[in-house]
Parts: C-alpha cells; structure tokens; sequence
C-alpha cells in the first residue's frame, strides 16, 4: 500500500528515512505503546478510567440522548428542587458559560425549568418539569440495569463500593 508522503512539524516532507522510521515504531507496528511515567501517576489513571466509564454511559444512554454532565444536572435539581442555578454549577464544577448552554438545552427538550429564586429575583432556581421527573426515573432504572449493572459485574459490589469512597477522599483535594 502506497502512503501519502507524511510532513513534519515544520511542514517540509517527511524523508524516505523518517517514513520508515516512523512504520517501525511500536505504535504503528501495532505493538502496545510503553507509557513510561504514566504508568505510576494516578491521575492519568483516573482520567483513563473515566473516559471509559463515560464511553460506556454515552453508548448505553444513547437513546435517551443524555449526557453524564445533562443527567448529574437533572439528578441534582431533582433532589433539590428550587435550588439556585449557581449552586448547581458550583456543586458539579461546570464553569457558568458551559451551565447556561447546558441548561438552555434541557429547557428546550422541556425536562428542566428557570424561575425567580424566591427572595433574589436576581438568580433563577431550578425545577425539573413532569416530563422531565418521569423522563430521568426511566432513564436512571435503564442506568441502573445496563451501565452500573456492567460496572459491578467488572468490579463487584465490594469493589465498588470501596473504589467510591478512595474517590470521595480524593475529590476532598480541591
């Protein structure tokens, strides 16, 4: 198979050499990529992990079009209904501009509403509509059975359960 000619960084063509060199390389030789210093740093780990936990969730809520970022915002509205938007930003880490686009999709699909925060009419709180109570229940009963019921079967109960208290310590970080 012939291979276009590559460029280097500094936009010259790639030399008959480096091509080659390049091919012999373990990652184009399909062999497994050393990761070197990564290996021990647990936040490369964790980050791993949870681009993969993600994957999953994205795969198995696909019909429900749910992001982990749009469903943590329904679970916390649901189980603080009239909490301020900023306090919802602030306990899940979204920055306030990424909170607005997200929120402004939610109320669009009608799961999630704004009102005047009773006594500061300067800050909206949040309510989730009916459609969308009923619409996070199904989609955490299909969470439950597809998503989490995959993890524990990788992890075990036990496993898990410990996995998210190390988490908890850890998450005291910041």
């Amino acid at each position: 198979m012939i291979k276009p000619k590559q460029k280097s960084v500094s936009g010259r063509q790639a030399s008959s050499a480096q091509v080659a060199d390049d091919e012999a390389s373990p990652a184009a030789a399909g062999t497994e990529v050393d990761l070197g210093y990564l290996n021990g740093l647990l936040g490369y780990a964790l980050r791993r992990a949870q681009l993969a936990v993600f994957q999953d969730f994205i795969q198995n809520m696909k019909d429900f079009d749910l992001r982990p970022a749009q469903f943590s915002v329904l679970a916390i509205i649901a189980a603080n209904p009239g909490l301020k938007q900023s306090r919802v930003s602030e306990a899940l880490g979204i920055n306030r501009a990424n909170f607005v686009a997200l929120l402004d999709e939610l109320e669009k699909r009608k799961l999630a509403r704004r009102a005047a925060s009773p006594g500061d009419r300067r800050s909206n709180a949040l309510y989730l509509t009916p459609k969308g109570e009923s619409f996070l229940a199904e989609a955490y009963r299909h969470l439950q059975i597809h998503h989490e019921r995959r993890l524990d079967e990788l992890l075990g109960s036990a496993d898990k359960q410990f996995l998210l208290s190390l988490l908890r310590k850890l998450s005291t970080l910041s």
